[in-house]
């Protein structure tokens, strides 16, 4: 541990002696942690920048998308309709499973992980 490292654990460690953190906002409360660990380092900031503007990655868009017309498929009255959505959902997975391909992202260790959940999901 570094010099200032030590430094800062002293000071946080007094300031919590002394009652400082006592009455925070979010005293006793869950926080909201973006976990970024699967976005490589050099890419974090943009992306936290690009998702607190309001945009989302192709990918995700892609997979939203994918999610809502699935569930416009089953609920779908007339066989007519059904066919129309069944087909811009399996356009949809095709252009999602070839960005995966394109960005390197179907062989991450965080799409391995829930493959067999996204494929349950969206089939």
């Amino acid at each position: 541990m570094s010099m200032f490292s030590r430094l800062a654990e002293q000071k946080i460690e007094e300031a919590v002696r002394n009652g400082e953190f006592d009455n925070l906002s979010y005293a006793g409360k869950k926080l909201n942690v973006d976990d970024l660990s699967h976005i490589p380092e050099d890419l974090r900031m943009s992306y936290r920048i690009m998702k607190n503007a309001g945009f989302v990655p192709e990918e995700v868009a892609l997979r939203n998308e994918c999610v809502r017309l699935f569930d416009l498929v089953n609920a779908c009255g007339s066989e007519g309709e059904r066919e129309k959505h069944r087909k811009l959902l399996n356009e949809k997975t095709l252009r999602l499973q070839m960005l995966m391909e394109q960005r390197g992202l179907g062989s991450s260790g965080a799409f391995l992980q829930y493959e067999e959940r996204i494929k349950d999901r969206l089939l």
